[in-house]
């Protein structure tokens, strides 16, 4: 086991699910990011999903875009991150850590010094938004080689033929997007949800975290009570931008936020 099965197979035990908090790392600079994922656990997140800055995120909506955009001006790199990882095992070696992004970045630097840098670093999860199943073999075998995950994503446009493909060598959980469009773009719907993480789960044989338009802690229990885990990324990065705009120190009000999502998430199934 690695740090994602593990801790999806402790909450499985209290019959919670996970609450994953998305940041972007280096957003508005490095050492605010710092002390927002140095808070996290504190808050309540079970997991957290890193993002890697990239200059074009395509599947993400504005409020990650201009995320990525804040990071990279403020000097961020893919070194930079995971640096962070390092800081960040340092004084916490049981959260999970999922990076997500792009593919340029780690083509740059090349699958296998890639997955061995991410590994020694203690990072535990990869997704890659834009690399398709049939060209994953070679990041896959790479990152296996690592013990670092590679998780796919599923959405609702996504048919059962399909579902197969995805699933296949998809490691640590699933992650389903719950709406068609870009992160943040419209609010998910729990009732046309919970069909979906079923086949999701059926078809796959590992934990399914439902991410894209959960913004509310109402809406966050609501996802918890049908998914594994549920992922809560715009409404964080959203504090981040809004408290730039007043001229305020951006972490307590991120964290703040997360303890809010992440108690409705731990106590939905109470």
């Amino acid at each position: 086991m690695n740090r994602i099965d593990q801790r999806f197979a402790d909450l499985g035990r209290q019959n919670r699910a996970a609450f994953v908090a998305y940041v972007m790392a280096g957003d508005p600079d490095p050492e605010t990011a710092w002390r927002i994922l140095e808070g996290l656990p504190a808050a309540g997140a079970d997991l957290i999903e890193l993002g890697l800055p990239f200059s074009d995120p395509m599947a993400d909506g504005p409020p990650i875009q201009r995320a990525a955009l804040r990071a990279l001006r403020a000097g961020m790199t893919t070194q930079g991150v995971l640096a962070l990882v390092r800081r960040f095992r340092q004084v916490d070696d049981a959260t999970p850590i999922v990076l997500m992004g792009y593919l340029n970045p780690i083509l740059s630097l090349g699958y296998g010094a890639f997955a061995e840098q991410a590994a020694g670093a203690g990072v535990d999860g990869l997704i890659v938004v834009d690399c398709p199943p049939e060209e994953a073999d070679p990041l896959a075998d790479a990152l296996d080689a690592q013990n670092v995950a590679l998780i796919r994503l599923a959405t609702p446009t996504t048919d059962a033929a399909r579902l197969g493909i995805v699933a296949r060598r998809t490691r640590g959980f699933i992650y389903y997007v719950s709406v068609t469009g870009v992160t943040g773009a419209r609010e998910a719907d729990a009732g046309q949800i919970a069909p979906a993480v079923a086949k999701v789960r059926s078809v796959g044989q590992l934990p399914v975290a439902v991410g894209f338009g959960i913004r509310t802690p109402e809406r966050g229990a609501e996802v918890a009570r049908i998914a594994d885990g549920v992922v809560v990324g715009s409404a964080l990065v959203d504090e981040i931008a809004g408290a730039i705009a007043q001229n305020r120190d951006p972490a307590p009000k991120v964290l703040d936020t997360a303890a809010a999502l992440a108690h409705a998430v731990h106590s939905a199934r109470i």
